[in-house]
């Protein structure tokens, strides 16, 4: 079957020596790109989710590391190493949930230890070619978790998916949206069921823009209307991103995840997750260990600019949910389809 070109946004990537993101946060009326070298830009960027995507923010995280460094390189030694830990730390801490953010930093800071007896320039150098290294594996991990999440799908599928796991939550095609990207590639008839995705609206406002601008049949969900639609539409299956999976396979992703899981199982409906060994947390037994961001109670109150609650009103801001291993049908990863049990081929990857 011949292959057909597709529009595959860009969200994060390298412009000369910033770091330059699509601002999600205007999307789907305008689209924007900008460029950052500041580390306070790095961070209010990942905080109020210009750049989102547990693999994106790691990304960002490592290349915006390295680009706010770009102007202390001339200084002394003491002065470039302290200010590396200093914004290091800031950046990995910006948001909690994600692995991939401090996995992330992590291994740019590695990198800079390992120079520890090198000039300024030459350790940058060293850094700026690991945030690279970082970019590339996600763009070649995010094709090939499309590849084994392919033969998931055939023509005429339908798949429910939740939130934002495409192109613009990673350096490449997607998690979640990676095997639908390239089963449009490829002629297949994919349809997609895109659950808004309260508060923020990441599920119609992003994928529901990635999907249409590549040519892909979007249907577009109220996140209450989710259960209703597997028992009114043919679903094939779900499938969702994550933002940390802990070894026992217990996923935190974006809040109503768990919601979805148990309507799937209640309809019999296959529920996968797709993510990148990246988005495995060893350290943590199961999904009770798993930090839960919880965001500001205006997100809900008037995320848009126009009240929706009263201002008076508590909110529980919780960014994400836990949805336990047992309501998972596999985990879609660069190493194949994989179950609980079987993430021993993940490890120190």
């Amino acid at each position: 079957m011949a292959s057909r070109s597709i529009d595959v946004p860009r969200a994060v990537r390298w412009h000369d020596d910033a770091l330059r993101i699509i601002d999600q946060t205007l999307l789907p009326s305008e689209y924007k790109e900008i460029d950052l070298v500041e580390v306070d830009d790095v961070i209010e960027a990942i905080q109020s989710l210009r750049v989102r995507g547990a693999p994106a923010i790691g990304i960002a995280g490592a290349i915006g590391l390295v680009a706010s460094l770009r102007q202390y390189v001339e200084g002394t030694g003491l002065a470039f190493r302290a200010r590396l830990a200093e914004s290091a730390e800031r950046i990995r801490s910006a948001r909690p949930t994600a692995a991939n953010l401090a996995w992330a930093v992590d291994r740019v800071t590695a990198v800079a230890d390992e120079k520890a007896d090198a000039d300024n320039a030459e350790a940058w150098d060293a850094m700026r070619r690991e945030a690279t290294a970082i970019l590339e594996e996600d763009r070649e991990m995010c094709r090939r978790i499309g590849e084994h999440g392919l033969t998931l799908l055939r023509d005429g599928s339908t798949v429910l998916t939740h939130c934002n796991a495409g192109a613009l939550a990673t350096g490449g095609i997607g998690t979640a949206l990676a095997p639908i990207y390239l089963a449009a590639q490829q002629g297949l008839k994919v349809r997609v069921l895109s659950g808004e995705t309260r508060p923020l609206l990441q599920g119609s406002r992003l994928t529901a823009w990635e999907l249409s601008r590549a040519g892909v049949d979007v249907l577009v969900l109220t996140d209450n209307a989710a259960a209703a639609a597997m028992s009114r539409f043919d679903l094939d299956l779900v499938i969702v991103g994550a933002d940390r999976i802990a070894a026992n396979g217990d996923v935190a992703n974006k809040i109503g995840t768990y919601g979805l899981a148990i309507a799937a199982r209640h309809h019999v409906i296959p529920f996968y997750v797709a993510a990148p060994s990246s988005t495995f947390d060893f350290s943590l037994a199961g999904g009770d260990d798993i930090p839960i961001e919880e965001r500001g109670g205006d997100e809900v109150r008037g995320a848009f600019g126009r009240p929706t609650a009263p201002d008076s009103v508590p909110v529980f801001g919780a960014a994400f949910d836990v949805t336990p291993a047992e309501l998972v049908t596999g985990f879609i990863t660069e190493r194949g389809i994989l179950m609980p049990g079987e993430f021993e081929v993940l490890r120190g990857m």
